[in-house]
């Protein structure tokens, strides 16, 4: 298999601090409308339908955005191996305007749902090029602080997403949901621009566009058919029956074509896992509950308990707040014991209890009991979510790494997706013949004021009451269907198996960042290069790394001679000439620094002079090669689930080095004396 290496179209100084900040904010705001266009318009909802009308649609204002979500973020990695990530984040930045652009202007449901639709390829092409560029960019020894830092932005949107909408909603407009996209994104394209370095790939990527499409259609089919049915279309009619036949089609042709794909988006041989089989599914689960839930709380809150649109998003913070705390303390303690299974069990089941507790809510139902019961549900989606990608990176291949992670994710998102869909069903099922008849019990409220959360605060109570039940009781339906899905959970969670943690997975193990489930680079080398990097960082807590490779070598080699060959081996292999003008400039000390050591090398026979170029004599490249058996050896002995016999993953291993070496050699301006590279 094959695997796209990031490099920067042509050599150059390394990056300033100053640079490195602002491509970091450029990428983060990026992440943050994308992952905020997620939630924002959750608190929004109800005022679109009564503007909008159509509230058997309402759930593909969300569902919409998901579902090209996760298929763009499939592709997005992929085009930015053939494109450039940084022309790929640029108009996965103009995609993202014109569907914020069309949001805001739409006078119809149709219009909202097509434009949402295309707010979400936008937006999953940036967040999956973001974290792509981040590993592009940002040097590797402070890459895991700006990656933590990423996934917190992703995660924190889950927060501000709901309020914000609301204060929008309430002070504004709606339309303002999606119109304060646009000069963000605009300030985001312009600094790109100027401020984010090209960067190609050296191997042209293999996309999997058949399996893409197909699981794209026959997800879009049973959707169609979970939304349609019992409201666009009896149940048993031919057109749900067609799209429920169509979707099991589409997913076997699915299945099929990924087995004989030369790099499939989601690879079959990954379901022999017994892990990956079951994090998937709970992943998928904890997809459904959360958007699901997060989707439909505030239209409860401003239909049954009266409150604002800012108010509604705020009212949902213990839910929130419940899913960080139980997301950080799980993580933590994964990271430090190395036990996980009980996590998922004891999540699904808690989450199961607070979906109970909250299809009991009613108009009676007191504001501290609420949060109680969305404290419950927050506390079981942290405990479950946390441990899901850490696992499936414990038991994967490193070969098979990014398209395992990757796939965790997308499962997740689609369990948002279906949760959204199978909600706003549930919903729309209910509440019909509930208002019908609550209307009926009030002849004198017109349908248009009982769809308005406003108009039906202004209500007398007498008249208020009969319709805030109907809301009531048909969303309390929607949250007692939605239990034996967590339950089901809490069953498969107990068939997940308990498997040694990886060191370098437990030392992430309690960033936030991994719990939210942010799209990562589906590249294996990637990832196989930030598990090395890792490993490095812990080793050098330990003392300096290079006297004990020299050792393992058995090189007479001094520090400084090991260091010396070293750098005349990186600058032709990476550069295509070494010489000590270069090598100082790249370490930004004055030649006469290291000409000493040269000199020492030369005359040891090791390096040979042509003319101001520096290269390996064969006693020379003997000690270079020497060195490397050494340092396979070294990270062999550190890094889990890794055989160097193995011909894939020996070269899977050489590609990430080159890369890593590459990456270091742009990165020594910090290192102020040589001998410690």
């Amino acid at each position: 298999m094959t695997s796209a290496v990031a490099v920067a179209d042509k050599v150059a100084e390394p990056l300033s601090r100053a640079r490195i900040n602002i491509v970091f904010l450029t990428v983060a705001l990026g992440m943050l409308m994308a992952a905020l266009d997620q939630t924002i318009v959750s608190t929004a909802l109800p005022t679109i339908v009564a503007d909008l009308g159509e509230a058997g649609h309402m759930a593909w204002v969300v569902t919409s955005y998901l579902l090209a979500e996760a298929i763009a973020t499939a592709l997005a990695g992929k085009f930015g191996d053939l494109f450039g990530r940084k022309l790929v984040f640029q108009l996965s930045g103009v995609i993202f305007i014109v569907g914020s652009m069309i949001a805001g202007l739409a006078h119809g449901m149709t219009l909202l749902v097509v434009a949402r639709a295309i707010q979400g390829f936008g937006g999953g092409g940036l967040m999956v090029t973001s974290m792509a560029l981040i590993a592009d960019v940002i040097p590797m020894r402070e890459r895991g602080r700006y990656t933590g830092a990423l996934g917190s932005v992703f995660g924190v949107t889950t927060v501000i997403g709901p309020t914000l909408g609301g204060l929008f909603t309430d002070h504004a407009s709606w339309r303002w949901c999606f119109y304060v996209n646009v000069p963000l994104a605009v300030v985001m394209i312009v600094i790109a621009a100027r401020a984010i370095p090209s960067v190609r790939s050296t191997i042209r990527p293999i996309i999997d566009y058949a399996g893409i499409a197909l699981v794209a259609i026959a997800t879009t089919c049973l959707i169609l058919a979970l939304e349609w049915g019992g409201q666009e279309y009896p149940w048993g009619s031919a057109t749900i029956i067609g799209l429920f036949v169509a979707a099991v089609v589409l997913f076997a042709a699915f299945v099929a074509v990924e087995l004989r794909a030369e790099e499939p988006m989601l690879p079959m041989g990954l379901f022999r896992s017994n892990v990956f089989t079951v994090c998937s599914i709970l992943s998928f689960i904890v997809g459904f509950a959360m958007l699901g839930a997060m989707t439909y709380l505030p239209a409860y809150l401003q239909y049954v308990d009266g409150v604002s649109a800012t108010a509604s998003g705020v009212r949902t913070l213990p839910l929130v707040v419940g899913l960080f705390t139980t997301s950080i303390l799980s993580g933590q303690i994964v990271g430090s014991t190395g036990r996980y299974k009980y996590f998922p069990v004891a999540g699904t089941a808690v989450m199961a209890v607070g979906l109970y507790l909250m299809s009991t809510m009613g108009r009676t139902t007191g504001f501290w009991l609420e949060s109680l019961y969305m404290l419950i549900l927050g506390l079981g989606i942290g405990l479950t979510m946390q441990v899901l990608t850490i696992v499936v990176q414990n038991t994967v291949p490193y070969a098979q790494l990014g398209t395992a992670t990757s796939g965790v994710t997308f499962f997740r998102t689609l369990g948002s997706t279906f949760g959204t869909a199978i909600f706003g069903t549930l919903y729309s099922n209910q509440l019909k013949p509930n208002l019908t008849e609550a209307l009926l019990e009030v002849k004198v409220v017109p349908p248009a004021t009982a769809a308005n959360p406003q108009l039906l605060r202004e209500l007398p109570s007498q008249l208020a009451n009969p319709i805030i039940d109907a809301y009531a009781t048909t969303i309390n339906h929607v949250f007692q269907w939605v239990v034996p899905v967590a339950l089901l959970g809490f069953v498969v969670a107990w068939f997940l198996k308990q498997v040694p943690l990886r060191d370098s997975t437990r030392s992430a193990a309690g960033d936030v960042g991994d719990g939210f489930s942010v799209p990562n680079s589906p590249d294996r080398v990637v990832l196989l290069e930030c598990a090395i990097a890792s490993t490095m960082r812990r080793a050098r807590d330990e003392g300096p790394i290079a006297p004990r490779i020299l050792e393992s070598a058995g090189s007479a080699l001094s520090h400084g001679e090991g260091w010396a060959l070293g750098q005349v081996y990186l600058h032709n292999r990476i550069r295509g000439a070494a010489t000590v003008a270069g090598i100082a400039s790249a370490h930004k000390v004055p030649g006469e620094v290291i000409a000493p050591v040269y000199d020492s090398v030369v005359d040891a026979g090791y390096v040979a002079r042509e003319d101001d170029r520096l290269v390996l004599t064969e006693s020379g490249r003997a000690e270079v090669d020497r060195m490397h058996a050494a340092w396979r050896r070294w990270l062999d002995e550190r890094l889990d689930d890794w055989d160097l016999t193995d011909p894939a993953d020996r070269s899977l291993l050489d590609q990430a080095l080159d890369n890593i070496a590459g990456k270091l050699l742009d990165e020594e301006t910090e290192e102020r004396e040589p001998v410690r590279v």
